[in-house]
């Protein structure tokens, strides 16, 4: 039986090979002959000069090898121009393709700096960590050089990881939430369990096999940062807006006022989830003001009941007045032969019909994304289509826009993508934070 060193580096090899093998073309270039997807142009003498400015005579493709080196050659071409000119099909098969190309370059990194992790050949190199070495050596970022290594110490307990990652299966984050939970009795059923999931999946899956308890509701004032005011005059500074983004210093202060210690939304176990967000100086007071007004029936203030109940009643809203819901339906007017209004009995049966969410079908499946949905005519209303639940769908705002490209171009197409627009800084400017548990 092999041992798990002897498997890693079997796996190492065959990830090299299947990597190289990807970026390999399919004859090997003989001298004279042009570079694959590098574009030739002849020199003064009529020779081939692979470093001559561009010609659009000719364009070859982006890979070649110098001996046995396996090197990319990009020459004189930019990065987007190498893709500008592929027909669409081209383009997304491309993009598939030097995905996975990337997924094995990234597997036999992993590989190599487990090895490297496991004969601490970083200390030679003048670095304290394998971290250091990944951050200072190597230039990658932080989050990237966290991942990867993360990754190299499970693939090193469990070579598996390793394969799947390859194949797509895992991802880098999922990985680094998975490893403090993978055991030898159940690292087959987790990695089985987290194929092709999401890292909120995973981190569900988490709170299921490791939950954590509630954690204690707290409204706290965050802390007033005040950035060194620059010296100006009483002038200027009657006719200076009053932002925090005035002095060099104020994306420090941004940062820091509003970094975020942990996840937004966090599950704590299978039912429970931990929220933690910043208000501004009128939503707490408003906070504040629903305690005391609900001390009959939530005694303690609780915030989690009272997000509950906010939330709960926000949602009725909504649902009413987006999706026509109502618990006892009244029978809705057929709407006018020229009218786009599309009739409540529709909105209804639509949304409930497609479960929420896009019913765009592409080559690779139905979209499915639940947010920025809007109601759209299969057969356009220009072109005599109805406000029938046939001829009515759910689309998300860029599958809208797109079938109205699609059906009317770009120019005659009305509607035009909203901005939607963060909050101002100046509403941002004071907070606090809630942090509860909420079922």
């Amino acid at each position: 039986m092999l041992g798990p060193d002897r498997v890693a580096r079997r796996i190492h090899k065959k990830t090299l090979d299947r990597f190289f093998g990807a970026l390999a073309p399919p004859a090997r270039p003989v001298a004279g002959h042009a570079l694959p997807h590098a574009v030739v142009a002849p020199d003064s003498r009529g020779a081939a000069d692979p470093l001559a400015p561009p010609s659009r005579a000719r364009r070859a493709r982006p890979a070649a090898f110098n001996g046995d080196e396996k090197t990319m050659v990009y020459r004189d071409m930019t990065q987007t121009s190498l893709f500008s000119g592929l027909p669409d099909r081209d383009l997304v098969s491309e993009v598939k393709r030097l995905a996975q190309v990337e997924r094995g370059a990234t597997a036999a990194l992993v590989a190599s700096l487990a090895e490297m992790d496991r004969r601490r050949l970083y200390l030679g190199e003048g670095c304290s960590s394998l971290f250091a070495y990944c951050t200072r050596v190597l230039h990658l970022s932080e989050h990237a050089a966290y991942a990867r290594i993360e990754a190299a110490r499970a693939a090193r307990r469990f070579p598996i990881v390793l394969e799947r990652f390859e194949r797509g299966e895992l991802t880098l984050t999922n990985i680094c939430l998975l490893r403090p939970h993978l055991r030898e009795a159940n690292y087959a059923e987790l990695l089985d369990a987290v194929r092709h999931a999401s890292k909120r999946d995973v981190e569900r899956l988490v709170a299921r096999i490791a939950p954590q308890p509630d954690v204690q509701a707290a409204v706290r004032k965050l802390p007033t940062v005040r950035p060194p005011a620059a010296p100006a005059s009483e002038a200027s500074l009657e006719t200076q807006p009053p932002c925090i983004a005035t002095t060099q210093h104020a994306p420090e202060a941004v940062s820091m006022l509003h970094r975020p210690s942990v996840p937004l939304v966090q599950p704590l176990a299978p039912e429970r989830y931990k929220v933690q967000f910043t208000v501004s100086r009128e939503t707490h007071d408003r906070l504040r003001r629903a305690q005391n007004l609900l001390r009959h029936s939530i005694p303690d203030g609780d915030v989690a009941a009272i997000f509950d109940r906010a939330l709960t009643t926000l949602v009725e809203q909504l649902e009413r007045s987006k999706l026509a819901a109502a618990r006892v339906p009244r029978r809705s007017r057929a709407p006018a032969g020229k009218s786009r209004r599309i009739p409540a009995a529709v909105r209804r049966a639509v949304w409930k019909r497609d479960e929420g969410r896009c019913a765009f079908e592409g080559p690779e499946g139905r979209c499915g994304e639940p947010g920025f949905l809007e109601f759209h005519h299969v057969v356009p209303f220009a072109h005599g289509g109805r406000a029938t639940v046939d001829n009515i769908q759910l689309r998300c705002r860029a599958h809208n826009q797109y079938e109205a490209v699609q059906d009317f171009g770009v120019l005659l197409t009305r509607e035009a993508a909203p901005a939607y627009a963060p909050c101002s800084l100046q509403h941002r400017s004071f907070g606090v934070i809630l942090e509860h548990a909420t079922g």
